[in-house]
């Protein structure tokens, strides 16, 4: 089975039956040894009906009590044999399906990872979270095909050539009879993959609906929309189940047409040879053969429309997991060297300029626009922006991310100890642990936890309150420590009080470095350097904060929000520091 840290190979992402094959092909010796004793277990399951029939023909019928014995002896043992078989093959299954499931989730997280930024423009999380929790163990259940489906395969063949040597007639029945089977069944088996595959899209976005429902629900609840979206969650959640309904009704006929059809089969054969029997055309012995031989291909046959089920609704699942896998990464076609030292970041499309050393602030009415040129000077996504007068995509990727470092305020935070979810993948020091804890006034969050920085942090922060949340993660920037720091509202959850503070030490704590902050809070935006003002997406006026209160109109509006009370703003933020 694949080792949590052995590479999982590189996908045949041609299409959901390549990839299902290549699962298959990764694991050759296994596989192999799973259609193997498939094959051994299911061919001596179909040896014991020929045993009784010697048993009774050579045995009983003449009173041959040692003869009757050495069958019945072999019989107990070949028993014994198939039983422990049986053992074996279900542990080499369940590690090829193991195998199937764990090099897919390897390869489904670090393609995640690789991608980035641009998986939530290009997948939605629902269709994530739906791949990881439902189409991974669906398409790893579909290679069951490798051990009872080929089993199923060479038992057929067994068995029509044992019944050839009793009736050529009912050898023909049997070989006609399952592939009539199978004509029967492979209508409904298409039929289930469109209904799967729709209910597997709708999954999708109503597990999307639930993750953006949970992330805003307070927000919704203040605006008074908590009702309406539940509605529309109610809604989307009804269809789904009507969908999985069909889904259900269609997958229900299958199963029991794959139990019904050879237990119909069984007792057409069994009339036959009972009539065969009776005219003298067979043996008493033949006659118990016969009935063991199809008795014992209800269990194939059933495997065969299993099969069928398991691989239609694993394709489903295959084909979503490559859509995946398909996606790439923006390309990175940089090859000019990043700027040796400090150097000014510029989007062309804002007009916004941020210089180096110094902490500049975003005011936009719309808190979009200014997100939009922090991906831009971030590089997450198209962008013009420039980097010491070098175009920022013209840099390798790499060079960008290890010395520009955008904070955005949601942020995943992932579950452990508070002490690594802050470090990430840095080492750093208790001194440098506390300096970044300090200046993002984050020091009652790490006295509240029951073993300080020791402590456990649920995923997503979830233990945590919103504020808290967001210092933890200025923590993790700051602890960083990168060359330019572009943070996407970092006080936005936070008291006035707590925000005054963290403005004042996040200054002093960046000192000397290239810090953007994007905000519309008079108590952050006065302790810029420099305050860009957005209208429309472009800068509409620069320069302090007191300045632009007191010459624009429009900003005025935007950070006091009350133009006749905007000196009484500016005392309020000098009381408050």
């Amino acid at each position: 089975m694949i080792d949590a840290y052995e590479d999982p190979g590189t996908p045949d992402t041609r299409g959901g039956w390549h990839y299902l094959w290549w699962l298959v092909l990764r694991q050759p010796v296994r596989s192999l040894a799973g259609a193997l004793l498939g094959s051994v277990w299911l061919v001596l399951m179909a040896a014991q009906p020929y045993m009784m029939a010697r048993a009774v023909d050579d045995g009983l019928v003449p009173g041959r009590l040692g003869v009757l014995t050495r069958w019945t002896v072999t019989m107990f043992v070949v028993g014994a044999v198939t039983a422990w078989l049986s053992i074996l093959r279900h542990r080499t299954m369940t590690r090829v399906r193991m195998d199937a499931n764990f090099r897919t989730v390897k390869l489904v997280v670090a393609h995640a990872a690789r991608l980035g930024a641009v998986l939530s423009r290009r997948a939605g999380a629902g269709e994530v979270v739906t791949i990881g929790v439902g189409d991974v163990q669906t398409l790893a259940q579909a290679l069951t095909v490798v051990g009872p489906g080929v089993g199923s395969i060479a038992v057929y063949v067994v068995v029509a050539a044992l019944l050839l040597s009793v009736s050529a007639p009912l050898a023909a029945v049997v070989l006609l009879g399952v592939p009539v089977i199978a004509l029967l069944t492979g209508p409904l088996t298409l039929r289930l993959q469109g209904a799967e595959s729709e209910y597997r899209e709708r999954q999708g976005v109503l597990a999307a609906r639930i993750g953006d429902l949970a992330g805003g629900l307070r927000v919704l609840n203040g605006l008074g929309g908590k009702g309406l979206f539940a509605d529309a969650f109610r809604t989307d959640s009804q269809r789904l189940r009507e969908q999985g309904y069909r889904v259900g009704a269609v997958a229900s006929w299958v199963q029991a047409l794959g139990v019904g059809l050879p237990t119909l089969f069984l007792a057409v054969v069994t009339w036959l040879a009972a009539r065969l029997a009776a005219q003298g055309a067979i043996s008493v012995g033949e006659l118990v053969s016969v009935y063991g031989y199809v008795a014992v291909l209800i269990g194939p046959v059933a495997f065969v429309v299993q099969m069928a089920y398991e691989l239609n609704r694993g394709v489903v699942a295959a084909r979503r997991v490559v859509r995946l896998l398909r996606l790439e990464p923006e390309p990175d076609e940089g090859t000019l060297a990043a700027p040796d030292g400090p150097a000014e970041l510029h989007d062309p499309a804002s007009g916004v300029r941020v210089a180096p050393g110094g902490l500049v602030a975003l005011a936009a009415g719309r808190p979009a626009e200014a997100a939009a040129v922090v991906d831009r000077l971030g590089r997450y996504g198209p962008t013009d922006a420039t980097w010491g007068g070098v175009r920022l995509d013209a840099v390798p990727l790499p060079d960008v991310r290890a010395r520009i470092l955008v904070a955005d305020n949601e942020a995943d935070l992932f579950a452990g100890p508070l002490r690594e979810v802050v470090a990430a993948e840095h080492r750093a020091d208790e001194a440098a642990l506390r300096r970044a804890v300090y200046a993002a006034a984050a020091e009652d969050v790490v006295r509240g936890l029951p073993d300080g920085m020791d402590s456990a942090v649920a995923g997503q922060g979830r233990s945590l309150s919103g504020g808290q949340r967001q210092r933890i993660r200025l923590v993790r920037a700051l602890l960083a420590d990168p060359e330019v720091l572009l943070a996407v509202e970092p006080t936005s959850a936070l008291d006035a009080h707590t925000e005054a503070t963290v403005a004042e030490r996040l200054r002093a704590a960046r000192q000397g470095r290239t810090t953007l902050v994007t905000s519309t809070s008079p108590l952050v935006l006065d302790r810029a350097d420099t305050v860009l003002f957005l209208v429309d997406g472009k800068v509409a006026a620069s320069g302090p904060h007191r300045r632009l209160l007191a010459r624009e109109p429009g900003y005025r509006a935007l950070v006091a929000r009350d133009t006749e009370d905007a000196v009484d703003a500016v005392d309020a933020e000098e009381a408050v520091r």
